[in-house]
């Protein structure tokens, strides 16, 4: 369980597994302040929180550390920083590398360097990266999601180096197949309802727990690399992926 009395950054977190995390951070005390451009979204998610802020804004915007900052007031402290904000842009798209290398790599590192001076004032300062079992694993289409995801772990072993002489602990998790509006297709599915995917994930056993997760399944990774009691695992990238990765 993380310690009470904690403020944690959440980016991501109108929906997915950006809103799972911020709702097991509040579950264990933690005042929230929480990131996303779908104001709407946002505000629900902060609503049903104890103690919550919403900052409706682009985590790639230039101004977003500078917001948190502000929202912190001065010598304010941030225990937590979850860069979990992700986009996927359909390939055909000029600018689907541009954008997605910002937002999914550039976004967390600008923030996370930005915020540094907060998590040097915190007793136990974390920060946990949500990247992609695809960094290592890639398939079709997913050159620039691919691309971003596995420089967001190279930056987490970076930056796990960088910061450690300052006691921040820096990690990332690798979710697998997880069901979340992200992975809704065009028809209202979620890939992992298509004949592909039971046929070659399923049937032959290519994902050993033959179910795509949860938020709250990686939620919970995210709250241990996040937690006190995480007190020597740093530059690591923990695979929640059902067993994907160990699977031939």
């Amino acid at each position: 369980m993380l310690a009470a009395n904690r403020t944690a950054l959440v980016t991501g977190a109108a929906s997915g597994i950006g809103a799972a995390v911020a709702r097991r951070l509040a579950a264990a005390g933690d005042r929230l302040v929480l990131i996303d451009r779908d104001a709407s979204r946002l505000s629900e998610v902060a609503g049903e929180l104890a103690d919550a802020v919403a900052l409706p804004l682009d985590v790639s915007s230039a101004d977003a550390a500078t917001a948190v900052r502000e929202e912190l007031g001065a010598g304010g402290a941030l225990d937590v920083l979850v860069n979990a904000a992700g986009v996927v842009v359909e390939p055909d798209d000029d600018h689907a590398l541009a954008r997605t290398l910002e937002i999914n790599l550039a976004a967390a590192v600008r923030l996370t360097t930005g915020l540094v001076p907060l998590l040097r004032r915190a007793a136990t300062p974390r920060v946990v990266n949500v990247g992609s079992v695809q960094a290592d694993r890639a398939a079709t289409g997913s050159v620039a999601y691919a691309a971003s995801k596995g420089g967001l772990h190279a930056a987490t072993r970076a930056l796990a180096v960088e910061l450690a002489p300052d006691g921040i602990l820096v990690n990332a998790v690798a979710p697998g197949f997880i069901d979340t509006p992200m992975a809704r297709l065009a028809d209202g599915r979620t890939e992992y309802e298509t004949d592909w995917f039971q046929s070659v994930y399923l049937e032959h056993g290519r994902l050993p727990l033959r179910r795509p997760g949860t938020p709250e399944e990686v939620a919970v990774a995210v709250s241990f690399l996040a937690s006190p009691e995480n007190t020597y695992v740093t530059g690591a990238v923990l695979a929640v992926d059902g067993g994907l990765g160990a699977a031939l």
